[in-house]
């Protein structure tokens, strides 16, 4: 049912792909569904000088947002990498990835961020990491859209990492979206939005090791299904003091800075506090 749902959306053109999702996003916004519980929680933390009326509406837009991102899924794993690259009307900062050393892209969980790998993966080798799903199935189809021509994909676990670990001896790209609670293993608690949030020390520790250089990567939304506007942008993770949480802090605030350009493409509706406070 699922697969069948996504085929539909990967045939509308993008326009109408979007109009149904920002259709779903009013969905979750009038009723008391999960998601809104959840993005008014995180907006209320994170966004504390806005009024009432203001995180309302921030809240409104995440959820039409969030709407897009489902709708969109179907458009971009059910069509071809060539295809989706279509969708890029212009990409800034291509530059960036030539260097002497290895790069390491950092893809925040912000507007469409699975158009990226497979977008870069059309000119270079691409290694992502990912978090497997629990069904067997699922996985299979996901992997299926997701490792095709020279993108592919590494497991969030030991054998993950040293693949991850191969590919940047080989100054291949490797792709990590780091603003995720990794669980108890792989996590410090550093700032994000004034608050404390679990967050992975794995593409600092990377960085650091290899003496990479960190791309900030990103497709911004555009309206109306207009299509996406590809960014990269080299950012500093690594402390001059060499210390752990001072290099995560510093890859959490890049990142806090790029979502306050447009708070409602950030994926919201994740439990990002989830290690300190009860949703």
């Amino acid at each position: 049912m699922i697969k069948l749902i996504l085929t539909f959306f990967s045939i509308l053109p993008l326009r109408f792909n979007h109009l149904i999702g920002s259709t779903i996003g009013y969905f979750l916004y009038f009723t008391n569904s999960k998601s809104k519980r959840v993005v008014s929680k995180n907006i209320e933390l994170c966004f504390p000088s806005l009024n009432q009326k203001e995180q309302k509406n921030l809240i409104k837009k995440t959820l039409i947002e969030t709407g897009k991102g489902l709708s969109e899924s179907g458009f971009i794993w059910f069509n071809s990498f060539k295809s989706n690259a279509k969708s890029i009307t212009k990409t800034i900062g291509m530059e960036h990835l030539k260097s002497e050393n290895p790069v390491i892209l950092l893809v925040p969980h912000f507007g469409c961020w699975e158009i990226t790998g497979r977008v870069l993966s059309l000119t270079t080798p691409v290694v992502f990491l990912y978090k497997p799903l629990r069904s067997k199935k699922q996985e299979a189809c996901l992997i299926s859209k997701r490792q095709q021509g020279e993108l592919s994909m590494a497991t969030a676990d030991k054998k993950g990492v040293i693949k991850l670990q191969r590919a940047l001896s080989k100054k291949d790209l490797i792709g990590i979206l780091p603003d995720q609670d990794p669980g108890e293993e792989g996590g410090i608690l550093a700032p994000f939005f004034n608050h404390d949030a679990s967050t992975m020390t794995l593409l600092a520790k990377l960085a650091r090791k290899n003496n990479a250089k960190v791309v900030m990567t990103w497709a911004e939304r555009l309206e109306k299904g207009k299509g996406y506007r590809l960014n990269l942008k080299p950012i500093n993770v690594l402390s001059d003091s060499g210390d752990l949480l001072e290099d995560v802090s510093l890859m959490n605030q890049a990142i806090e800075t790029l979502v306050k350009t447009k708070p409602e493409q950030y994926l919201w509706n994740y439990k990002r506090f989830k290690s300190v406070i009860s949703y």
